[in-house]
C-alpha cells in the first residue's frame, strides 16, 4: 500500500493520542509521573488533556517533518484534531466519572 505516508506513522501517532487522551482519567497522578493527588479535580485532569494533546499535536508535525516536506495548517486542521482527542478521550471520562459506583 503505497502512500504518502507510512501506515506505522499514522497507527504510532493515533495509539499514543489514544492512550494520553485516557491516561488523566485513569490515574490520579499529576502528568503520570508527579505526586498523587487524590481526588484530582476536573480542571486538573482538562489541564492535563491540553497539554497531551500538544505533545500529540507535536509528534505529529516531528513524524511530517522527518518523513517529507510539512504542510501549512489552518484552523480547522488544528480544531478538528483537538475534537478528535476528545473523543479519543471519551472512555477515560466515561470510566471516571459516568459509571456506577465510580470513585471521584
Amino acid at each position: 500500500m503505497g502512500g504518502l505516508i507510512p501506515v506505522w506513522a499514522v497507527v504510532a501517532v493515533l495509539l499514543v493520542a489514544m492512550l494520553a487522551a485516557n491516561a488523566p482519567f485513569l490515574n490520579n497522578r499529576l502528568f503520570l509521573l508527579g505526586p498523587t493527588r487524590v481526588p484530582k479535580s476536573l480542571f486538573v485532569r482538562l489541564l492535563e488533556l491540553l497539554v497531551y494533546a500538544s505533545l500529540v499535536f507535536g509528534l505529529g508535525r516531528a513524524l511530517e517533518a522527518q518523513l517529507g516536506q510539512t504542510s501549512p495548517q489552518r484552523w480547522e486542521f488544528y480544531a478538528v484534531g483537538a475534537l478528535t482527542f476528545l473523543t479519543l478521550a471519551f472512555p477515560g471520562f466515561v470510566w471516571r466519572y459516568l459509571r456506577r459506583n465510580a470513585v471521584h
